[in-house]
């Protein structure tokens, strides 16, 4: 078993980086489909495509919510499991598992109540009109049902990429795209049942991949297994891992909430075009953040275990060969994006008048993508070493010191365009951030490094 699991720490860190990066891409793109396909059929559905479309759109902070509590426990404990595999402590590592499994299921259930209770109240507050909040309720009505196969889901692949089963959890996400993408067309078209029917689709194609997972997670192939002797909750299990996880929770949670904020300005400012439009550039996003998030997922086990097992030089390569590859992908996705931006917005509505007011907002919008890849990485690698402040530090700056903020200063500042001026938001906190996160980032990591190269040292596995 053991020499099963020490690949992570004697395979060349180029040859694994792309044997663990290429299926965690591969599955934050499959995944990417679950929500973006269905806003492409739903924007597609004649005569009430625009109107549903809108109406689905601002369901999304309240999804962006649900799939961010799934990262809450699972994204703070794979990467202290992956610690604890390099360290040796399989027994840690295996409760690490099971506690994270518990809490993952606690959190299910209260979300599925707070969802089926308050939904049609969270959408108007979200930006909702009178013409999209039916589409909007009609949707989260059905999807609340399906919380709990999306926070499995979600959570505990987390765990089967964290050991190096990248290829495995790969297929846990392309066993629920695949389903949803053939069920899609058959619930909206074939049954007529319109946007209710791009929920039912995407639920049952989630419970699909909760039971593969979960079939594996039980079962004799994986090194950490589920075990029912693990999942008594124990304080100094479940908050270092909740600590970890809450910089990932901030990260994507907190796309909810400047979700909520740019659909209630451009709805004062540009009405249900403009946040028709925002709904393009929040899936289009999506197209930059989770690809990245799958190169930092597939590097994680490495820098993690590395770092377990005081292997400075590995944890140094593996990190450099992320940053390289976050930021071709970055400005490649960039610049596709600035030439071609009526080809994104015509994936998802056929009206002409939405794709021409999208194209312009996108280029706006999308304007520092090229600078995304440092700010994932960076980020990624603090997760990956267990720096719980760290990571939480510079996802707080970028989306709570600065774009919230910005979202209303802007349209002081340029008045004449005020919707304009709300998309604008977006690139000057990202200029910022980054270069904040790069400075920050280049002090931390060079002192983790020396950590570990200290003879007399242990790697810290705790909330700093």
């Amino acid at each position: 078993m053991k020499e099963e699991k020490d690949f992570l720490g004697k395979e060349p860190v180029g040859k694994l980086l792309l044997k663990l990066a290429l299926p965690t891409v591969t599955a934050q793109i499959i995944n990417m489909l679950y929500n973006i396909v269905d806003r492409i059929y739903i924007g597609h559905i004649p005569e009430i495509g625009e109107a549903a479309l809108t109406g689905v759109g601002v369901c999304m902070p309240l999804i962006m919510i649900v799939t961010a509590f799934a990262a809450f426990a699972a994204y703070g404990g794979a990467p202290r499991a992956s610690i604890y595999m390099g360290q040796g402590d399989h027994e840690s590592a295996e409760k690490t598992l099971g506690n994270c499994f518990v809490i993952q299921f606690i959190i299910s259930v209260l979300l599925t109540a707070a969802l089926l209770i308050w939904n049609q109240d969270f959408l108007m507050a979200f930006g909702a009109s009178e013409n999209t909040i039916t589409y909007g309720v009609a949707y989260m009505n059905i999807y609340a049902i399906g919380t709990l196969f999306v926070q499995m889901t979600l959570g505990m692949n987390a765990f089967i990429t964290a050991q190096g089963f990248a290829k495995t959890g790969m297929l846990s996400v392309l066993i629920g795209a695949v389903a949803n993408i053939i069920l899609d067309p058959i619930f909206i078209f074939g049954f007529d049942m319109g946007v209710a029917g791009a929920a039912w689709a995407t639920i049952l194609s989630q419970a699909l991949s909760c039971a593969w997972v979960l079939l594996f997670l039980f079962g004799k192939k994986t090194h950490l297994k589920l075990r029912v002797k693990n999942m008594r909750l124990k304080a100094k299990i479940v908050f270092p891992s909740l600590a970890l996880g809450l910089s990932t929770f901030i990260m994507q949670a907190s796309e909810s909430v400047i979700s909520i904020c740019f659909n209630s300005s451009l709805q004062s400012y540009g009405g249900d075009i403009a946040v028709g439009a925002m709904t393009i550039l929040t899936s289009v996003m999506q197209f930059a953040m989770l690809p990245l998030q799958g190169l930092g997922q597939g590097a994680q086990p490495i820098i993690s275990y590395n770092y377990g097992a005081r292997n400075p030089d590995r944890v140094k390569a593996a990190f450099k060969l992320l940053l390289k590859a976050s930021m071709v992908y970055s400005t490649l996705l960039w610049v596709c994006v600035m030439l071609f931006p009526q080809a994104f917005a015509a994936m998802f509505t056929n009206s002409q008048d939405l794709i021409g007011f999208t194209k312009t907002a996108l280029r706006i919008y999308m304007a520092c993508l090229l600078l995304f890849g440092i700010q994932v990485a960076c980020q990624m690698t603090f997760t990956s070493l267990g720096k719980a402040k760290a990571s939480i530090l510079v996802a707080v700056m970028r989306k709570f010191i600065l774009l919230i903020p910005l979202i209303y200063i802007m349209p002081l500042i340029f008045s004449s365009d005020k919707t304009t001026a709300v998309y604008l938001a977006e690139p000057v906190a990202d200029f910022i951030a980054v270069s904040f996160t790069a400075i920050f980032f280049a002090f931390q990591f060079q002192k983790a490094l020396k950590q570990i190269s200290g003879k007399d040292e242990t790697p810290e596995l705790n909330t700093q």
